[in-house]
């Protein structure tokens, strides 16, 4: 029997009010339009969710809502239905657009009370599915339609209701429902927080204090499967020890946050028994890094996440499935992916449309080929993941929100296919949800007798033929909504610089500025762009100072060298300011003269090893033809050759006194040598004995004879 509507208790400030009186044609029109924009009926309740006997007792409830500013009477209320359920899903939005309308109606009942300015009635129903000729599982239209006294319709609210016989048997419809987590770039190129927004956002009551509180409630709910950022994780880990933010163009040493710690303990713990899809680092715009020749930063952004979810989780995370932005990818991006080591896309159904309109809703799973080979696509079903991810802050918008997520999952399991199928679910991105909705719902699946909830590391292809699917579609309008060219050709070259510091940086997992390029990529920018710039102006800075910081050494005073002679060695010093981590450089010195035909370069060791806080020196040989003054200019490189800081310039004076020297000194030499010779002959001379006189011979005296 069909239980008439029972209208409760008024507002005791609507009881005090009197009627209003209607005194003229005009007067009934204009009141009627008004009636249009003031009335509305909340839905507040509706039970059980499935009935499973036409025996068993539905109620609805709800109030008419006075939101104008005069009294309103003379109402009536009424409850439409259909007794034949919905043939297909897509009868259920033409229905709920108000383009069908049920086929029956009953229980109408005159408001006696006028309703007041703000105040409100209660209203109910009561029927069985028996008494409204429901009689096989399907979805059934429920329809609340209030007139004035004119007759004119002045609101409806358009819900539904599942029935499902006991005796009942479908194929379960396995469902995997993913949840993001997904928040924007904190942190600048030298890892300074922007502001002390963060700790904020992760507040009770607040977006990622809510997301939190979803995965702590829903702790133990089965399949569920989270996607989340790993820079949030970052952020949260960095923000929960000493850091430093940025205030009014000045950094401030802060001591940690404990709540930021606190959330990521408690994240993980919430979400330690499910699988956890992590994001490339940062949620990078992959399409527009593919459309704009950024390619090493997706395979690098995953390379990042793995690492990073690894370290704040305490545990791998899945990096082999991606979720582009809106679901949305072309073949650039996909292979873009796919090299990255991506073997599985999210998409939505916008991005991978039917061939054909189905008559019966599709597996969620297809099949779409990259450069490296077969990767398989996921179609997220749009209707369960705006019911999902929908706006419940307007009265009874939830519960509304929950009959419709109930009655689509229903329709899907009623269709005429005999295996079962799998069908996603995941809101967007960013979305900020109510956290009793959401829970509300993941327990309302969990105890559903026509759904079988999954992870997505579970979900396989359905048995039956697969739907054939039209090409990757990736229109105009999604293409001028990435990050713009000249926004990514400033973070190109910023890249290109970063590029340097890796590569005289010792072998390490990432690069020093790996994370904050990623960040600068983020999807959060799309459309803000302008607020991306200072942290584009930051990392720049920021590398600059670490190139700065490995440096031939020596003043402008002290660039001068002097080679004595036609060759010799000139020193050359290379100071490495680094510390911490990763900071033993590998660096190659370039030497080259101004005038190769005065002074050569002869053959060095061009390679130096330098660990941070030292110094190490080079001696290099040159050649001088002439005497004079020539230019050498020295620069750092990296193995592979590109120039590493600016080039300094060395004078070095050569001489040339070697040669003449040694002429003047051999020269001395040979005359002090015929000095000392004359001398020692001279000596020798001196000192011979003279000859003997001839003896004396006695004179005879004259006219002697013998």
């Amino acid at each position: 029997m069909i239980r008439k509507v029972m209208l409760l208790a008024l507002l005791a400030t609507t009881l005090l009010l009197p009627a209003a009186v209607v005194v003229s044609g005009t007067a009934n029109a204009q009141t009627t339009a008004a009636s249009r924009l003031s009335l509305q009926i909340v839905m507040e309740a509706i039970g059980p969710d499935t009935p499973r006997e036409p025996t068993t007792e539905v109620k609805i409830s709800g109030s008419l809502v006075n939101s104008g500013t005069e009294a309103m009477n003379g109402l009536r209320i009424r409850m439409h239905y259909s007794p034949q359920p919905f043939a297909q899903r897509g009868e259920m939005d033409a229905y709920l657009a108000g383009q069908i309308q049920p086929s029956s109606w009953c229980c109408e009942s005159f408001v006696q009370a006028p309703i007041a300015p703000a105040g409100k009635l209660p209203w109910q129903f009561a029927f069985t599915p028996g008494s409204l000729k429901f009689s096989r599982f399907g979805v059934y239209p429920i329809m609340i339609e209030v007139r004035d006294a004119y007759l004119q319709q002045v609101a409806t609210l358009r819900t539904m209701v599942t029935y499902m016989p006991r005796e009942t048997r479908v194929p379960r419809t396995r469902l995997a429902m993913v949840l993001p987590i997904v928040d924007q770039p904190r942190r600048s190129g030298d890892g300074v927080f922007a502001d002390e927004g963060l700790p904020a956002a992760m507040a009770p009551g607040k977006r990622l204090g809510d997301l939190l509180k979803i995965a702590q409630d829903t702790s133990s709910a089965k399949g569920l499967t989270w996607v989340v950022d790993p820079a949030l994780l970052d952020d949260a880990r960095a923000m929960g020890r000493p850091h430093a933010v940025r205030s009014k163009n000045r950094t401030q040493q802060r001591p940690a946050t404990p709540a930021a710690a606190q959330w990521l303990s408690d994240f993980r713990e919430a979400v330690a028994d499910h699988p956890v899809m992590a994001t490339p680092y940062g949620d990078p715009d992959v399409a527009a890094l593919a459309h704009n020749g950024v390619d090493n930063a997706t395979a690098t952004g995953i390379n990042a996440a793995r690492i990073i979810g690894k370290e704040t989780l305490g545990r791998d995370v899945i990096t082999n499935v991606n979720w582009p932005l809106g679901g949305l990818i072309d073949y650039d991006g996909l292979d873009l992916l796919a090299t990255g080591g991506v073997d599985t896309v999210l998409l939505n159904v916008l991005n991978l449309p039917p061939v054909t309109p189905p008559v019966t809703t599709p597996d969620a799973s297809a099949t779409l080929e990259s450069v490296n080979g077969p990767v398989t696509a996921l179609v997220a079903d749009a209707k369960l993941s705006e019911t999902v991810g929908a706006d419940t802050s307007a009265p009874g918008s939830a519960l509304m929100n929950r009959q419709r997520f109930i009655a689509e999952t229903a329709m899907i399991s009623a269709e005429p296919v005999s295996t079962a199928r799998t069908v996603i679910a995941v809101p967007h991105r960013r979305w900020d949800p109510d956290p009793r909705y959401v829970t509300n719902l993941i327990e309302t699946a969990a105890g559903l007798p026509w759904l079988l909830p999954v992870g997505l590391d579970a979900v396989k292809p359905g048995k039956g033929a697969p739907t054939p699917r039209a090409d990757l579609t990736y229109t105009d309008q999604n293409r001028r909504a990435e990050l713009p060219k000249q926004y990514l050709t400033g973070v190109k070259k910023v890249g290109a610089r970063a590029d340097l510091t890796a590569a005289i940086t010792t072998a390490q997992d990432l690069d020093v500025f790996d994370l904050a390029l990623l960040r600068l990529t983020s999807s959060a920018w799309r459309g803000r762009t302008a607020a991306a710039a200072p942290y584009v102006q930051q990392v720049a800075e920021a590398i600059d100072g670490r190139i700065a910081m490995v440096s031939i050494t020596g003043s402008e005073q002290s660039r001068l060298r002097t080679l004595a002679g036609s060759n010799g060695d000139v020193p050359i010093s290379v100071r490495n300011e680094l510390s911490g981590e990763a900071s033993r450089v590998a660096v190659r010195l370039k030497v080259t003269s101004d005038q190769p035909r005065l002074l050569k370069i002869e053959p060095y060791v061009d390679q130096l090893m330098i660990l941070g806080g030292q110094s190490q020196t080079i001696r290099i040989p040159m050649t001088s033809t002439a005497s004079g003054q020539t230019t050498v200019t020295v620069q750092l490189t990296t193995d592979d050759g590109r120039k590493y800081g600016k080039p300094v310039e060395l004078t070095v004076r050569t001489t040339g006194y070697t040669g003449v020297a040694l002429v003047i000194v051999g020269a001395a030499l040979v005359v002090m040598l015929a000095a000392v010779v004359m001398r020692v002959l001279r000596r020798r001379g001196g000192r011979r004995p003279a000859a003997a006189p001839p003896p004396k011979r006695d004179r005879e005296p004259a006219g002697t004879e013998s």
